[in-house]
Formats: structure tokens, sequence, C-alpha cells
């Protein structure tokens, strides 16, 4: 037996130092150059096709040629009302897409983030919600490799740097849009709040510390993540929330992040203007908790 122990001690040695991931250094210039975006030679040219109700689908060529999906959904006819409105930005779980903003359910698998009903809350406060499949979700899955194999080779094989890709360039992606955001009459660009569940929430707060035209963050169980993916930890981009509104939603038996990592993440932010729900639960939040973030708007 104690041969056995030692063998497979020796074996998970040898992994760890092939293969598990360590931490690294990154700079603040650095990270926020991974961040930095330029627009298409031909400059960005957003697509719009009317939906029923006050909806239009999008989609743009991002700044690396690729196509971006997304939505957006007015409380009322933008032609019709004389002010702008004011914009919630949705940003989804892993695996999942845009459509969870809109629905309380896709292919027969419900929406058990309730992100679909964070959006009728926007849409009572009168705000535009807005919402792009990330890179390798939605319709930019890859048939080849699914984002749960991403995710093994990150934890299993070290490969950190297809993860952070799709993370960085996601950002990069809403980074640009906001610049056609800025230019529409109907939206009112000095009113841009983010919000986003899980993977939704570390973006939020990526996107939120990196781009001064959002003014508040709603991070719903952001997954805790260090330097060892330290191009997508939200922690290395934090000093950009100063004084901004965010809340975080966190869950006392979150398997993606403890209530010492929540606490300590929340105690880092750099405002005043900020708060901290806890729920008993895990990673997913009871239904109620969408009541409970009317006040963010």
């Amino acid at each position: 037996m104690a041969s056995l122990l030692g063998i497979a001690a020796l074996a998970g040695a040898l992994w760890w130092g092939m293969f598990g991931l360590k931490p690294y250094d990154i700079t603040d210039d650095a990270f926020r150059g991974r961040y930095a975006y330029s627009p298409p030679s031909t400059g960005l040219q957003v697509q719009l096709q009317a939906e029923p109700g006050h909806a239009q689908s999008l989609r743009f060529n991002s700044f690396d040629g690729s196509e971006v999906q997304g939505r957006i959904l007015y409380p009322s006819d933008p032609a019709l009302t004389a002010k702008p409105f004011p914009l919630l930005i949705g940003l989804h779980a892993l695996g999942r897409g845009h459509v969870r903003w809109w629905k309380d359910s896709n292919r027969g698998q419900p929406t058990v983030e309730q992100t679909h009903r964070i959006t009728a809350l926007a849409l009572q406060q009168g705000y535009a919600v807005l919402a792009l499949d990330a890179r390798r979700h939605g319709h930019r899955k890859d048939p080849q490799h699914s984002v749960l194999e991403l995710m093994d080779d990150l934890h299993w094989w070290g490969k950190r740097e297809p993860y952070e890709r799709m993370i960085v360039d996601t950002v990069r992606d809403y980074r640009l849009l906001l610049d056609w955001v800025q230019s529409q009459p109907q939206l009112d660009a000095g009113r841009i709040q983010v919000a986003g569940y899980s993977m939704g929430g570390q973006m939020a707060l990526l996107l939120g510390g990196l781009d001064s035209r959002v003014q508040a963050v709603l991070a719903i169980v952001p997954p805790h993540l260090d330097n060892k993916v330290a191009a997508a930890a939200p922690i290395n981009g934090i000093a950009g929330l100063r004084d901004k509104a965010v809340w975080l939603l966190s869950a006392n038996a979150d398997d993606y992040a403890s209530v010492a990592q929540n606490q300590a993440l929340f105690e880092a932010l750099p405002t005043e203007r900020k708060r901290h729900l806890r729920f008993d639960s895990g990673h997913l939040l009871p239904p109620g908790y969408v009541e409970q973030i009317s006040p963010w708007f």
C-alpha cells in the first residue's frame, strides 16, 4: 500500500511539474494592452434587422474580422421617444448564449440563472438591453471543439492561452461595440451599465474596470480567478472601477468561489458605491435574487 501511495504521489508531482497551472505576473500596462482594440479598417458596420416587440438583431465584424451576433431590445418604440434610453449590457454564463437574456428556456433547457428576468426588470425601469454571444458560444461555437474541452485543457493540461483569449477577445468585442453605442441617438451614452452571471460576471468586472464608458457593474457569482490566468482575472483590472456603482452577488456554497474569496474581492473594490449580497445557495442563485437588485438600476 505504501508503495502505491508513493507512486501516486510521484505521478501527481510529475503532473504538477509538467502541466499544472502556475501563477505569472502581469503589469498594469500589459494587462490593459491585452484589452486594447482597433476598429476594422473600413470602420465598424453594425447590421440591424427589426424583430417583433421593439427589438433588433445585430451583427458586425469585430476587430479581427470574426462575426459577432447579438440583440438589442427597447422598452418602447425608440422612434417615438424623445429621451434616449439608458443601456444595460448583459453578459451570459459559460456554455450559454445571448438568448438567455431574452428567453426563459432554450432548446428545452430552462434559463436557470434567471437572466431573462433581469432583462424584464431593466425594461420596466426604462432601459434598453443589449447582449452578444461570447467567443466560442452561441452562434460562435466551434463545432470541432466545445468550450468544455477548452476548460478541461485549462485545468488538466495547463493550456491557459485559449481560455484567456476567449475572455479577452469577448471583452474587446464589447468595447468595440461601445463605439457604436456612443453614436446612437436613441441610447444614452452617459448611462451604460453592465451585468453578468458567472463567466459573464467575470467579464462584467473586466469590462467595467477597463472602459470608462461603463458607469455601473453587477457581477453575479463570478468565479474566483488568480494569476494562474492573470490576463483574465478581474482583480488585475479593478482599479478602473474606482467610484463606480459595483454590486457583487455571491453564494455561500459556490463551488467556484469560496466565502473568503468573495469577501476579499468585495473588499478590494476601490469604490464606496459598492454592495455585497450573499445567498445561502450554490452557484445557482435562488430565483428571488432578481427582485433584490432593483435598486442597482
